[in-house]
């Protein structure tokens, strides 16, 4: 008995100290999409991590390529629910096309299950944005650590996490790219002059949030800051049809398929 319990001490060091890499390298097809955002993932295989000293109930999700690195990471800020299973999922999608994808947690381990709740951790958050960007610079400081990655490091959100992810890129730590998938957006070229990458965006025109003059607007801005850019308006589908796809599968397919086929294309050029 005695030697067992040793044994499984043994393994508990070893597993609290090294990564479990976990995830398959299985890159998607050309004509395929990751099985998180269609509901068809299967279960989760990543693990919790706790990135971010400051707040002691923070704990993101981390998913890990089981190939040998360094790897390109990604940070995945969350939409307004909170870090949900669905974007656990899409962190295990990034870690099977080989990138050490890290989900991050901005609302304290608490999760909204209606618009109420959302909106009011939405409100919550953006209170302090100054917490915001010290959550996500330790989430810089914890992938660097590691012995897998690069060094290279991107950053994608979606609807609020979208919005967060620009404001990371002006005043956050410095990383390689920024995905924003119809999140806030702004239109001054003074602070657009504060990039220093390429930025992707996808939008949808049928989103009355984020108005289709408001998405030229900044990328107007983009470039007369100089800064390079791949960002698309898809026509007939709404907001948050990319990491919802079957939501309404026959709309949302297509244009979702475009925009992962030029999301993978824009990682691999910038943090590959």
């Amino acid at each position: 008995m005695n030697k067992l319990l040793g044994l499984i001490s043994l393994l508990t060091l070893i597993v609290g100290s090294v990564a479990i890499a976990d995830v398959a390298y299985e890159p998607t097809a050309n004509d395929e999409l990751p099985p998180a955002i269609i509901g068809n993932a299967g279960p989760l295989q990543g693990s919790s991590v706790a990135y971010y000293s400051g707040n002691d109930n923070t704990l993101g999700y981390l998913a890990v390529p089981e190939t040998p690195g360094p790897h390109g990471a990604i940070i995945l800020i969350h939409q307004w629910n909170g870090l949900v299973d669905r974007v656990k999922e899409t962190a295990d999608s990034f870690a099977a096309e080989g990138y050490v994808a890290l989900a991050a947690d901005l609302y304290s381990g608490r999760v909204g299950s209606n618009r109420d709740e959302n909106m009011a951790l939405v409100e919550e958050s953006l209170a302090d944005p100054d917490e915001i960007i010290r959550n996500l610079n330790a989430a810089v400081n914890f992938l660097d650590a590691r012995s897998d990655t690069s060094g290279k490091i991107g950053a994608i959100g979606w609807c609020y996490g979208g919005g967060v992810a620009l404001s990371f890129a002006l005043g956050g730590a410095e990383h390689d790219a920024t995905a924003i998938f119809y999140g806030r957006l702004l239109d001054d070229p003074e602070e657009m002059k504060k990039l220093h990458h390429e930025v992707y965006g996808t939008f949808a025109r049928n989103d009355s949030g984020i108005p289709v003059d408001l998405v030229n607007s900044f990328v107007s801005a983009l470039r007369a800051a100089g800064i390079e850019s791949d960002v698309h308006i898809y026509d007939h589908i709404n907001h948050g049809f990319w990491l919802n796809v079957d939501r309404d599968p026959e709309t949302n397919t297509g244009p979702a398929l475009d925009a992962w086929q030029r999301l993978k294309a824009y990682f691999a050029r910038t943090i590959g």
